[in-house]
């Protein structure tokens, strides 16, 4: 089944294998990256599951929690409108993705990559709507939001959070990306002493390698534990 539909001036498709009540993943994506990850999470051999992409993102501004300069002098700034797009995404784009859905998901999960990832673990801070995370190459670099994820809680316990990286993310030039690593890693010691079931995994090669895949690998997994 796929269905595709515009709302709030974004375009969501949803991706399913028809089964009872099969969890729902929402994955905001960069580049209409979704149906290659639903194809390569089944490639993996996936539980069943149901995807809904959501596209035409403002990515350096739904994504980011807060403000922040542009890393490289000719970038966009991050300006930090996450918490409004997390309004909409809850309040208007999930339930008319639910009304589309032949029946109630067991639960809802998010997942997402890079920008995506640093939103999917800052909404589940800030919403009890999602049971799961999969978070992979997340943009932990992001300044203060280390800092910001030990002093707040989950909004609801999470059932699974699934972290990874490229092996060769902490290599970067610049600095502010070589903390990925590092910062990754205490987000999930943090984690795990908060009790959490969490799993940090690295990937071979860079931030840009095997993206899809490596996304399916962490959906995988949340549908599993």
């Amino acid at each position: 089944m796929t269905k595709t539909f515009e709302i709030e001036g974004k375009t969501v498709n949803i991706f399913a294998v028809e089964k009872t009540k099969s969890p729902l993943v929402i994955l905001n994506t960069y580049s209409d990256e979704g149906e290659a990850v639903f194809n390569a999470a089944n490639l993996l051999g996936a539980k069943p599951f149901t995807l809904a992409t959501i596209s035409n993102l403002d990515w350096n501004a739904d994504m980011s929690p807060w403000e922040n300069p542009p890393l490289y002098k000719n970038d966009a700034p991050f300006s930090g409108k996450a918490d409004e797009y997390l309004s909409i995404l809850s309040e208007k784009i999930i339930p008319a993705i639910l009304d589309n859905l032949s029946e109630k998901p067991a639960y809802i999960a998010i997942a997402g990559y890079s920008l995506g990832g640093l939103f999917a673990l800052y909404a589940s801070y800030k919403t009890a709507l999602f049971s799961k995370i999969a978070s992979a190459s997340a943009s932990l670099w992001f300044p203060r939001f280390l800092d910001f994820a030990k002093r707040e809680q989950f909004k609801r316990k999470s059932d699974a959070v699934y972290l990874s990286l490229g092996d060769a993310e902490a290599k970067a030039k610049n600095k502010t990306l070589a903390s990925v690593q590092e910062n990754t890693q205490m987000l999930f010691e943090h984690l795990k002493s908060k009790d959490v079931k969490a799993i940090f995994e690295l990937n071979e090669g860079n931030h840009f390698s095997q993206c899809e895949k490596r996304m399916a690998k962490g959906i995988k997994w949340i549908l599993e534990n």
